[in-house]
């Protein structure tokens, strides 16, 4: 049966007997009756749009939403009050099969059933579930969090009519939970993107609002008990002072009532003023006694002032109203709990009252502007979760090398003997080790703000990837003047300047915004989609190629797998321009590109064919997750490279040839020392190196381009071949000094705990391979840079 509930504002006003002592008469001003002021949270769920990302399987689908107190101290779970359809939904062609359904068993609701069909469908379910959940004789504020679940369900597309629900609530695919922590409760408005898991990726749009309202009140006597009219006047004394202890414990909570109240009705008011100026629409209060921009502490304080005088009167004892100074202390509770029954009644009702009028008005101001305020909220989602997530990442700031970088053979070799001293450690086991220290840091803390925490990332918040974000301050290229490398240390080298109109573009119009996501060895061109659909809900807006070209075809010969990628991006974006110039002008071109692994080199590769040459003035962002940019010329892990040496003996794979530069006797004619040369990296605007020092595929210095400790010793010609190719690398990445470049290294150091003991962890595999199945480190760096990602 479908339920719907007004607002709960009932007052139990029932004159109850209080029970007395039949010779000790305590004054009402010291022993209360049991005011029982009950409370509860509202916390309603806004489910705007439902959004396919990445579902891998047509059919039908619903969400199913169900609340409960965390740590199970209080037994009932959220209870479903009231559903606003405020929109008609839109659920495509097939139209509505079922409604939303509110099940009394397990406290769940449930929207209407839609179909799924294809990629980066919408599906607008426009509809409000508001719960419920009553504190009764419990604490407030509580000292538990409650957990907001979303199941997604499932039902194939063969399923109909009445065996469609059944087979719906039979199957939940994924799961998403959060956590609404105590702090919360008292009031929140918050965007609360809903996505489920790599198998599942959808983006569910909603936006939650919580406020603690006033449930009712009513007055018990006092449980003294009962003394004979012959029992000793000591145990008359001894009763009273065990109702007292009683009685006491009862009023801290009132006290905690109170404050609680008055905490919700300050966060509801502020909330309020901020919405209205963010969206720039006016707030319209009236039918309140007060006014209500001068809700303060001082109107409680008069009312119970004004109160008490008229239960003791002139002459009469003074309560601690009167002795504090005309200043209302909410944390004093022996004030509150000096106060008569009728005080704590009025200031319990007053408050609620405030608090359930500003409620009130506050979604009768969503739902005039629903669509804005979503909008704020999402862009103040964005905002909070940069500062939140920086509790896994640490920020570094590093000056680009210009001196000790230098392809003369001399200054190279000065630069060893000055590095081989500086660098005695091994700098991927420097960087684990720091990573591991703040691992252990964040599992001390105490992490209690004022939020909604996905539990995907909360849940266990020592196991959560580390990200260290080294942001390298640009430096001029070598031909430049020290005293100009001097000046640019100065300033941050972070900003990312507007390029020059390019010409034979339109000065209006709309820009064309490519990204192109390259697999590694033997790979699949869906690898990386975790990071696509991340990129996607950064901007929406985004045309994007998983290239296929050199699927089965990563063993060849690099250039053939470059020209093949080359051909398939210029065609794609041919095709995407010509689609927009026919129905109107196309103003830019922002051209990025994602590798993974030996997809880096491919894209490089690609980068030097001449078909290539005309975009790419349109460069914009690129991400090299663990590329091994300079080859294996000093790879440390000794199995995986006997693995190679056997697909180089056994298969003849020309790319690992290549990689191991064994193709050509002499070094410069090998593949990746000609690559080196070619200006493949100057054009980005934007470029960010991740690495893992966990990743035993690709060599450490070779993923973050930067100089090699092994390298320091070796005066042969291979370290002469090194150093050259490093400073090609660099001075690409270098700029001139009237431009500037967003260059960041990004190291992960994933946990490796969830990886046990297994051959792919001892080999190094498993961190390699842990880009491609975890999304939380993309999510940690695209969303704490995202200006890089539109």
């Amino acid at each position: 049966m479908i339920r719907r509930f007004g607002w709960l504002a009932g007052l139990n006003n029932n004159n109850l007997l209080q029970k007395r002592l039949p010779d000790a008469k305590p004054h009402p001003s010291k022993v209360n009756p049991s005011v029982i002021m009950d409370t509860m949270q509202e916390i309603g769920i806004y489910i705007h749009r439902f959004h396919n990302l990445d579902l891998f399987q047509q059919g039908w689908y619903q969400l199913k939403i169900t609340m409960r107190w965390e740590d199970g101290q209080y037994s009932s779970p959220g209870t479903p009050a009231r559903v606003v359809q405020y929109e008609v939904p839109d659920l495509g062609p097939d139209g509505i099969v079922g409604v939303w359904r509110i099940d009394d068993s397990e406290n769940s609701f449930s929207t209407q059933p839609f179909r799924i069909k294809y990629a980066r469908q919408d599906v607008l379910l426009s509809v409000m579930i508001s719960f419920n959940l009553s504190l009764g004789q419990h604490e407030v504020p509580p000292t538990s969090s409650v957990i907001l679940k979303f199941e997604l369900m499932y039902a194939s597309v063969a399923e109909n009519g009445s065996t469609l629900q059944t087979s719906l609530d039979a199957c939940s695919a994924a799961v998403h939970e959060f956590r609404i922590t105590p702090k919360a409760l008292l009031g929140l408005h918050s965007y609360c993107p809903v996505h489920f898991d790599a198998f599942h990726a959808v983006l569910v749009e909603t936006t939650v609002h919580i406020c603690l309202l006033k449930a009712g009140s009513h007055i018990l006597p006092p449980k003294v008990p009962s003394i004979s009219h012959t029992g000793e006047i000591g145990e008359r004394f001894a009763g009273l002072g065990q109702a007292l202890d009683q009685l006491a414990s009862i009023d801290k909570k009132h006290a905690a009532v109170l404050r609680a109240l008055v905490a919700a009705r300050d966060i509801l008011l502020e909330e309020l003023r901020n919405l209205s100026k963010a969206i720039d629409q006016d707030v319209e209060f009236s039918d309140i006694d007060l006014e209500i921009g001068e809700l303060k502490l001082s109107d409680l304080q008069a009312n119970l002032c004004a109160t008490d005088n008229e239960e003791f009167g002139p002459g009469k004892p003074q309560n601690y109203v009167e002795l504090a100074n005309e200043n209302l202390d909410l944390s004093d509770d022996r004030l509150l709990r000096s106060l008569s029954r009728n005080s704590l009644m009025h200031s319990f009702n007053l408050l609620g009252n405030q608090v359930l009028y500003l409620w009130n008005t506050f979604l009768m101001f969503h739902r005039a502007n629903k669509k804005s305020i979503m909008e704020y909220l999402r862009d103040a989602w964005a905002v909070d979760r940069r500062a939140e997530w920086s509790i896994w990442m640490v920020y570094k700031k590093v000056e680009m090398p210009h001196h000790y970088i230098n392809s003369e053979f001399d200054e190279a070799s000065h630069q060893r003997r000055v590095s081989s001293q500086l660098k005695l450690d091994d700098p991927a086991e420097n960087a684990s080790t720091r990573a591991e220290l703040h691992r252990r840091s964040v599992a001390q803390m105490r992490i209690n703000h004022r939020s909604i925490q996905d539990l995907q990332i909360f849940g266990n918040p020592s196991r959560i990837p580390i990200v260290t974000v080294e942001r390298v301050v640009n430096a001029p290229r070598r031909t430049v003047s020290v005293n100009a490398y001097s000046s640019l240390l100065n300033g941050t080298g972070f900003e990312n300047t507007k390029r020059q109109p390019v010409s034979g573009l339109q000065q209006s119009g709309r820009i064309l915004k490519v990204v192109v996501f390259v697999h590694g060895f033997q790979g699949h061109h869906l690898d990386l989609r975790l990071v696509r659909n991340q990129w996607l809900l950064i901007d929406p807006k985004i045309e994007f190629l998983m290239s296929e070209v050199n699927e089965d075809k990563t063993s060849g010969d690099f250039r053939e797998m470059g020209h093949r990628l080359a051909q398939e991006v210029v065609a794609f974006v041919k095709k995407k321009m010509d689609k927009i110039t026919r129905t109107g002008s196309l103003r830019n071109i922002k051209l990025s590109f994602v590798g993974h692994s030996i997809g880096n080199i491919i894209i490089r590769t690609a980068l030097s064919e001449d078909i290539m040459e005309p975009y790419l003035r349109f460069l914009h962002t690129y991400v090299s997750l663990s590329g091994p940019h300079l080859g294996y010329l000093y790879s440390s892990n000794s199995l995986f490279n006997s693995g190679l040496w056997l697909l180089k003996k056994l298969k003849g794979t020309q790319c690992i040839h290549q990689l191991t530069f064994s193709d050509d006797p002499d070094l410069q004619n090998t593949f990746l020392y000609k690559l080196c040369k070619e200006k493949t990296l100057e054009n980005f605007r934007n470029i960010i190196l991740v690495s893992s020092p966990q990743d035993g595929y690709v060599p450490y210095h070779s993923a973050r381009i930067e100089f090699c400790r092994a390298s320091a010793n070796d005066h042969s010609k291979k370290g002469q071949i090194f150093l050259e190719m490093l400073n090609d690398c660099m001075d690409q990445i270098r700029t001139q000094s009237s431009e500037h470049r967003v260059f960041m290294r990004c190291d992960v150091n994933f946990d490796s705990s969830l990886h046990g003991r297994n051959l792919n962890s001892f080999i190094g595999r498993a961190a390699h391979i842990e880009f491609l199945e975890s999304d939380l480190f993309a999510r940690f760096i695209m969303w704490s840079f995202s200006e890089l990602f539109r």
